[in-house]
């Protein structure tokens, strides 16, 4: 245990703790028959953060906490594998495997450190998982190793502007000025638990993609829709209606 980054271990003891709050959330998702996407159900009509067509391709969830995203890769002919920093995660998502009658490896393990070979997958995704929860100078250069080339990731985050103004209690709705520096951005820490988060600018985190072999196809930020609704207090409809709350990176290892 001792090459694990303290963040990894803080991590885990922070969503193990949490896992019974997703359970409700998880359990619908796994239900979906359409995917929705992050802090405003936006459909998967709309984000697109999968290929068109999945399958038969061999896919990584990168913190699939509840396993409802694999469990869609899954239903759509994907050979999916899911993994995740969090034990007690894992076994809210092999219940609703059972619940649900569709059945994928399930791995404990961190996204830093991926116990697969190079070039085993085809696709990788990550919605607020390793996306956040694990530092982008070590997930991003494991996701490429891992991918085949020509493999495609994609990712979910909180968007960058959000970042810079949302409040340090999360029950408090962002404000509408900047709170905290854009340049340095990376490693956040918040009093209220142990957790720590990940967040680039724009500029680092492109040139972390490159530097890694990949190639950027897309950039969507989210656009709350009128009458959303979130059960999350840190941001509002309003809010996410005139700035990003968050973005989806959508990226190609280079052949």
């Amino acid at each position: 245990m001792s090459d694990v980054s303290d963040h990894v271990l803080r991590n885990r003891e922070t969503w193990d703790s949490w896992a019974t709050e997703f359970e409700e959330a998880g359990q619908r998702a796994w239900g979906l028959t359409e995917p929705s996407w992050g802090l405003w159900n936006v459909p998967e009509s709309e984000a697109r953060l999968f290929p068109d067509d999945v399958a038969g391709l061999a896919t990584i969830e990168l913190g699939c906490g509840t396993g409802y995203v694999s469990a869609w890769l899954a239903r759509r002919g994907a050979a999916a594998v899911g993994i995740d920093n969090s034990s007690a995660q894992l076994r809210t998502a092999r219940r609703f495997q059972r619940e649900f009658d569709t059945t994928f490896p399930l791995v404990h393990g961190d996204a830093e450190r991926l116990p697969f070979p190079d070039g085993s997958f085809d696709f990788a995704v990550s919605e607020y998982g390793a996306s956040i929860w694990a530092d982008p100078y070590r997930w991003i250069p494991e996701a490429a190793r891992v991918l085949r080339p020509g493999g495609r990731l994609s990712f979910l985050v909180n968007g960058t502007i959000l970042m810079l103004c949302v409040e340090t209690d999360e029950s408090v709705p962002a404000s509408t000025t900047m709170l905290r520096d854009y340049f340095g951005m990376h490693r956040f820490e918040w009093p209220v638990d142990v957790s720590v988060e990940f967040h680039l600018g724009y500029g680092d985190m492109i040139r972390l993609l490159r530097a890694n072999g990949f190639e950027i196809e897309d950039l969507v930020e989210i656009q709350a829709p009128e009458g959303a609704t979130t059960r999350f207090g840190y941001v509002t409809q309003e809010w996410a209606h005139r700035w990003p709350s968050e973005e989806v990176w959508k990226v190609r290892k280079r052949a």
